[in-house]
């Protein structure tokens, strides 16, 4: 048994085999791989890792000069007098250098950084300020009454190594460049005292430059990761800003066809009426031979035929104007208190005739009492009218239609009409619930229709908050339900006895 619930008509039956492609989300994904595929040797990606290290420069200038500052302050106070501060002034204007070098490769647009002109700037830089901590490395303390001097400056070349290599990770090389010289110079008059403290300093500093640079490593691994993830970012930002764009300008096309259809319906419904009206007023006049007999009753047939086909045309167009307001969301639902009972009754009756003519027998199967619906009577009696000529329709000479009208398991109200057609087939429901969709069954069929009914149904129960259901089965026959939720459902207020009211009429005069 197929199942088909909907709350909304599928509008149109549209064919996605075929791709859609567009030039512009093309270009934008071919530029994300671009930027998710970089490497280092990526003349963007380096000027990229070359602006990000200028930065850091700039952002940790006063971190180095500081430490050389407090260094140079604890000297003085230790008994050393001019060296150290020579040694501090000579540090600051090496790391003022770098700090002017990175300042002027920060504020270059990243397409127009020559990347070997700024890595050389940057070697010299970091090896300039490397030569401050060579002249560090060779400072002697004879004066001062330090006694493990070489261990305190042991101390500090490691610092301002753990220091640079937390700063300057984004340029590799930058940190054995930039104390190479200074723990070569260390190691040689370390190894030159030939004392135990100076020689497990000299191990100490020489294991601590390839540790250093191992981290510095790691730390360059993390930028080129937060540079990928920031080129994904800007390529998926990319990407949605296109899909957006298009997005927009697809929606307000869109809108702008809707706007042109719903004046055109207007406009054709006003001058198509128009002269319907004159056809079917003289086609019945004519028809009914009102201002005298005819003389040839094949004329009196034709005028019969043109009245019929007319009346046909104006339910077409009524049911399309009907169609594009609830597609419109312009169709105002008049909501009141109806009983539902009563108005499937009547669409029954109506269909009677009809039904009587193919040798259709209709069965009613109602409850005995059911409360008022809060919904539009015109909206109900045109569901119902759609779904029994439907079944008529399609209900071979002699069969039968069992028309329901009950609750529903969770308190709501419905009505299930159940026709001994042929069915339809289960790939098929998805077309004869589409605007304009028909069936093979119905295309074969000598009493075609316009494929509005059931779009038509779905769209009027989803106003109301309702639900439509399609069951079928190839030579067994269809079941269409409508159903109306429990919010629709009145309750029904108790009935004031007649003595009880006569008395509080009574108190009231």
């Amino acid at each position: 048994m197929a199942l088909i619930r909907s709350h909304t008509a599928d509008k149109f039956i549209v064919d996605r085999r075929k791709p859609h492609r567009n030039s512009d989300v093309a270009r934008a994904v071919r530029k994300t791989r671009d930027r998710l595929s970089q490497q280092p040797g990526n003349l963007a990606f380096d000027r990229e890792l070359l602006k990000l290290h200028a930065r850091a420069m700039v952002s940790s200038a006063t971190a180095i000069p500081l430490l050389v500052l407090v260094i140079a302050a604890a000297g003085l106070l230790a008994g050393m007098e001019g060296s150290i501060l020579i040694w501090a002034l000579i540090t600051v204007t090496c790391y003022a250098g770098l700090t002017l070098v990175a300042q002027r490769i920060d504020r270059t647009e990243a397409a127009e950084v020559n990347i070997a002109r700024a890595r050389t700037s940057f070697f010299v830089a970091h090896f300039v300020s490397g030569l401050g901590w060579a002249y560090f490395a060779s400072l002697q303390c004879t004066e001062c009454q330090v006694e493990q001097f070489p261990v305190i400056k042991a101390v500090v070349l490691l610092l301002a190594m753990a220091a640079t290599a937390l700063i300057a990770s984004s340029l590799r090389g930058a940190l054995v460049i930039t104390f190479a010289l200074p723990v070569a110079i260390y190691t040689v008059i370390g190894v030159s005292a030939w004392t135990t403290v100076e020689t497990v300093m000299v191990g100490l500093l020489v294991l601590a430059l390839p540790f250093f640079s191992h981290v510095a490593e790691h730390l360059n691994r993390s930028s080129l990761m937060l540079l990928s993830f920031r080129s994904e970012k800007d390529g998926l930002i990319a990407e949605l800003e296109t899909a957006k764009s298009m997005s927009d300008e697809a929606r307000r096309r869109a809108e702008e066809a809707n706007l042109a259809k719903s004046r055109f319906l207007a406009s054709m419904s006003h001058e198509l009426r128009t002269p319907l009206n004159a056809i079917l007023g003289f086609s019945e006049v004519m028809g009914n031979e009102v201002l005298g007999p005819m003389s040839n009753g094949t004329y009196r047939d034709y005028a019969n035929d043109i009245h019929e086909s007319g009346q046909h045309l104006l339910d077409l167009i009524n049911e399309i104007l009907d169609l594009s307001r609830i597609e419109a969301g312009r169709y105002q639902l008049n909501e009141e208190p109806a009983n539902l009972l009563q108005i499937v009754e009547e669409c029954c009756h109506l269909m009677e005739l009809k039904a009587r003519h193919k040798d259709i027998r209709i069965v009613q199967q109602f409850e005995s009492v059911l409360p008022r619906l809060f919904a539009d009577e015109r909206a109900v009696r045109q569901i119902t009218l759609n779904l029994l000529s439907n079944a008529v329709k399609f209900t071979s000479t002699g069969g039968e239609i069992l028309v329901r009208v009950g609750w529903t398991a969770g308190g709501g109200q419905y009505i299930s009409i159940k026709d001994n057609g042929p069915g339809i087939p289960e790939e098929e429901i998805p077309v004869v619930l589409s605007a304009f969709g028909q069936g093979s069954i119905a295309i074969k069929s000598a009493e075609q229709g316009t494929g509005l009914g059931l779009p038509i149904v779905q769209g009027l129960l989803a106003m109301h908050g309702g639900e439509f259901e399609l069951h079928s089965k190839m030579r067994e026959g269809t079941e269409a339900i409508a159903i109306f939720p429990p919010a629709r459902v009145m309750e029904e207020l108790p009935a004031v006895p007649t003595a009880k009211a006569a008395a509080t009429g009574t108190r009231h005069r």
